[in-house]
């Protein structure tokens, strides 16, 4: 008899999106404001210090077609149906 268990888990993804489009791109200040604006919320979402450090992995940068895409993601287990 097979054993297993199965959990239903509700992801949110958390994005700041700056507009780069060509063929000026993007001013760093506004990658550094929304950057400092996902490492807020990323210490707040998980109760850390305002100074602690966050994992290099923690937040992503993703290039799309004309903007820069910063997020993070948080999951946690949904009630069963």
């Amino acid at each position: 008899m097979a054993t297993y268990t199965s959990e239903t888990v509700t992801r949110t993804i958390r994005r700041w999106i700056v507009p780069a489009a060509e063929p000026w791109g993007v001013c760093i200040g506004d990658i550094n404001a929304a950057t400092a604006a996902a490492c807020r919320t990323y210490r707040e979402v998980h109760g850390l210090a305002r100074d602690a450090v966050i994992a290099d992995d923690a937040i992503r940068f993703h290039p799309r077609d004309d903007v820069i895409v910063i997020e993070f993601e948080t999951e946690k287990p949904s009630a069963s149906p």
